[in-house]
């Protein structure tokens, strides 16, 4: 049986046979971010899935990666639906273009992965702050002594490409 997990009091539950969930979450409670790498074509993928998006292969390998990338795209949550994020909304989400396979397989593709958008203290970064082509970090959120939140907080290294945000 899982142990339960709570976070902004809500119950966090992977089951035991989400074997994908599971190591991702393992990894990460030691501050690891790790992707599947295909064993095929060698391109990394996120989420933790069983076949390569690209080739179709089944094979993989973990393998880990910086954490660092881009803010590709992003949606500021403004009336949470979960009870426990009203109190700190809005807040950013944000899709993280990692550095690892910026633009591979194809230029409009590449690894990239969702979290939210949170201070070094892990409350919501402040929605101004908040913009495509902003570079970002993983940290990660200890939520249980078994159990931690891969999130992402804002560098200070110069955006890449045009940034954007809604309003500008």
């Amino acid at each position: 049986m899982p142990q339960p997990v709570t976070y902004r009091g809500m119950s966090l539950i992977v089951p035991d046979n989400d074997s994908e969930w599971n190591e991702y979450f393992a990894h990460a409670r030691q501050h690891k971010l790790m992707v599947r790498a295909c064993t095929a074509c060698g391109l990394m993928r996120y989420p933790p899935t069983h076949a390569c998006p690209w080739c179709m292969e089944l094979g993989w390998t973990w393998k880990e990666v910086s954490g660092r990338g881009t803010i590709h795209s992003y949606e500021v949550v403004m009336h949470a639906i979960q009870p426990g994020f009203k109190d700190v909304t809005p807040y950013a989400v944000v899709l993280v273009e990692l550095d690892e396979q910026r633009g591979q397989p194809t230029p409009d593709e590449a690894l990239r992965i969702i979290g939210n958008l949170v201070k070094p203290d892990f409350t919501p970064e402040d929605e101004p702050k908040v913009a495509i082509g902003k570079r970002v970090r993983v940290v990660f959120q200890d939520v249980a002594d078994h159990f931690a939140l891969p999130q992402f907080t804002l560098t200070d290294e110069a955006a890449v490409g045009r940034v954007w945000r809604l309003g500008s």
